[in-house]
């Protein structure tokens, strides 16, 4: 068990907001979307940038902490959250910056599918992600992300083009095709314990407006609607 020195020191690296169980927000920042996942960690601690998860991870070497790490999603796994660890919650990291020209997006971690999207859209433009708007894109992608788009661009960890993460030494690298290459063909798809993610790179495609809904034929129409 963490003392309350303990958690002070962290709370002294950390920019983000750290809570402990004694807290009275502990309750609620423990709970993830599947209510059946019932974990107490020991401290978790909320963000807000790499530097804040370099310290996290540090911090966890130090102590001899489990770590789990929190994206922006519904998680119904629940690998989001620890018995007696450390959870490293991403969500609040919501920043997402689209180039047009280049069609690429740089995003922070937190963000869901429906805050990516609007973002791109702004745009004209899309990638490949899931098909419920909650999850969140970190853990889609590094698991590799099926999506409405994939027949034509490829899963979601296809058009990844690189990754921050910071590793379990406490470096932050960048993983991409040109840098640490195993570390990048290793996250994409592979769902492994690699290192905490703190931004994603990725290339967008043109994409029109989007119409959804349900189209209704009646039988005697079934041969031409099918042509």
């Amino acid at each position: 068990m963490l003392t309350d020195a303990q958690i002070g020191g962290l709370r002294s690296a950390v920019r983000g907001q750290v809570i402990g169980r004694g807290d009275g927000e502990f309750e609620q920042a423990r709970r993830v979307f599947n209510a059946m996942i019932d974990r107490r960690p020991a401290v978790i601690a909320r963000c807000t940038g790499a530097a804040d998860v370099i310290a996290c991870v540090r911090f966890a070497r130090e102590h001899g902490l489990v770590v789990s790490v929190r994206s922006g999603g519904h998680g119904v796994a629940g690998l989001a959250v620890c018995d007696d660890g450390l959870v490293i919650d991403l969500s609040r990291m919501k920043t997402a910056r689209v180039d047009p020209r280049r069609r690429m997006a740089r995003c922070d971690p937190g963000l869901t599918l429906a805050e990516f999207d609007r973002e791109t859209e702004a745009f004209g433009l899309a990638t490949t992600m899931g098909t419920i708007s909650m999850t969140g894109i970190t853990g889609l992608t590094l698991g590799g992300g099926l999506g409405w788009l994939m027949g034509k661009h490829g899963l979601a960890c296809d058009n990844l083009i690189s990754a921050d993460v910071v590793t379990a030494d406490g470096k932050l690298l960048v993983a991409s095709l040109e840098e640490n290459a195993d570390l990048f063909w290793a996250l994409r798809g592979g769902s492994g314990n690699f290192g905490v993610v703190t931004s994603l790179e990725y290339r967008l495609h043109e994409q029109g407006p989007v119409f959804a809904g349900l189209v209704a034929h009646s039988m005697t129409d079934s041969v031409a609607a099918l042509r």
